[in-house]
């Protein structure tokens, strides 16, 4: 029989990175998270592959669909054998009650070591935009230090390799300083590793996503960085897109129909997944100011492929006083193109960024496109309201390239 290998997800956010590791057939042993709605998602996510794996997935469609509740569906489900999240802040004081949690699991599920740990903390404090915004309290900054604890996990359960997910500014951030010292740190718990600049655009995935994924394992283990093949599709953005129906700003409905058949490239890279409809297809309302911004930057990228300036719009619809800096706030998914641009947390805020192309829609992308653009599978259920899932969205790993890497990583284990 082929060996079963876990991991522990730290950081966990929405568990894209978990996901992937699940899809290339690790077994979670515990998920840490300190946000409440993201918990609820992947103890959710839990519960569709306890489904999925048990021949009940008409039961987590009937709760997909609308027909039961959150409530009435995981009281089905026997969290006591599958729950393994623990909503708790990774920090010095819940450190020790963090390592009890993980510790009773491991021990009600009856496994002695742990393969991998995976994880990726909060990235904003080592961004380049994140930098600028923390310039006079980043010395108060503790996310910036979080390798530190990552490290003290290493120690406690002493995995045969980790997985460490960030932005690639953390390279430089203060010098180098930062990184070499979380080099050193790894290094004194006994773990040797590379890193690379990994594009989830290489993974298949219609983004491009630049992240720093470190890679560490034992001394004595003989161990190398894996080597990737790149994975081109051959699609564009509007693949994503074009199967959805047509929403007007502020929607926030059942699961529909799909208005179209399914794209090779939906099918191939099974996001979408053989439900007759489609959840979370929800869209936030936008007032007659940023409808008509949205309409010229359509309009220009559309027939130019050109980016809408901000200084360049009329006085009228200028609502910022900066006009000198971050003149592409407003930007469109390019739906012929190959990727779109980075999808990030800020879309929690304002769907700016983020136009949908179609000038007949004139809006932002729904929570459902924007899951899409991250790889995440239609039947993959966020929980919370809209800025929720949008934030959880925002700052997961793309499970499309997270699966990439454990296999990879199962191979030489």
């Amino acid at each position: 029989m082929e060996k079963t290998y876990n991991y522990i997800d730290l950081f966990a956010g929405a568990s894209g990175l978990a996901e992937g590791f699940y899809n290339a057939g690790f077994k979670p042993i515990a998920h840490v998270e300190r946000d409440e709605n993201a918990c609820l998602t992947i103890k959710t996510r839990i519960a569709y592959h306890y489904c999925k794996e048990n021949n009940l997935e008409n039961f987590y469609k009937d709760y997909y669909y609308g027909k039961i509740d959150r409530d009435n569906f995981y009281s089905a489900i026997p969290f006591d054998k599958t729950d393994t999240v623990v909503n708790e802040e990774i920090s010095e004081d819940k450190f020790n009650l963090i390592i009890s949690r993980i510790t009773d699991v491991k021990r009600q599920l009856d496994i002695n070591e742990i393969d991998v740990i995976i994880g990726g903390p909060p990235c904003q404090a080592y961004s380049v935009r994140g930098r600028k915004a923390n310039e006079h309290k980043k010395k108060y900054d503790q996310r910036i230090y979080y390798y530190k604890l990552y490290a003290r996990f290493l120690r406690e359960f002493k995995p045969k390799i980790f997985v460490f997910e960030n932005v690639p500014g953390l390279v430089s951030f203060e010098g180098g300083y930062v990184f070499d010292d979380l080099r050193e740190t790894f290094a004194k718990e006994g773990y040797l590793l590379d890193y690379k600049i990994l594009n989830a655009s290489d993974f298949g995935v219609l983004q491009d996503r630049k992240r720093i994924v470190i890679i560490g394992w034992k001394n004595e283990l003989s161990f190398s960085y894996p080597l990737f093949e790149k994975i081109k599709r051959d699609a564009v953005v509007y693949d994503l897109l074009n199967d959805l129906p047509a929403l007007k700003p502020g929607t926030i409905s059942l699961p529909l129909n799909y208005s179209t058949k399914s794209t090779s490239y939906l099918d191939e890279s099974e996001i979408r997944n053989g439900y007759e409809k489609v959840s979370l297809h929800n869209t936030r309302p936008h007032n007659t100011i940023d409808l008509e911004i949205y309409k010229r930057a359509i309009e220009l990228w559309n027939a130019k492929q050109q980016r809408l300036n901000y200084s360049s719009l009329p006085k009228r619809l200028r609502t910022h006083k900066n006009t000198e800096g971050f003149l592409d706030r407003f930007k469109v998914v390019a739906g012929d193109a190959k990727y779109s641009h980075t999808l990030i947390a800020h879309i929690a805020k304002d769907g700016h960024y983020y136009i949908h192309p179609d000038i007949d829609q004139c809006r932002s992308i729904s929570i459902r496109e924007a899951a899409r653009i991250q790889s995440f599978p239609d039947n993959f259920i966020f929980e919370g309201p809209r800025t929720a899932a949008f934030t959880q969205i925002g700052n997961a790993v793309p499970p499309m390239m997270a699966r990439k890497i454990g296999e990879k990583i199962k191979e030489q284990l």
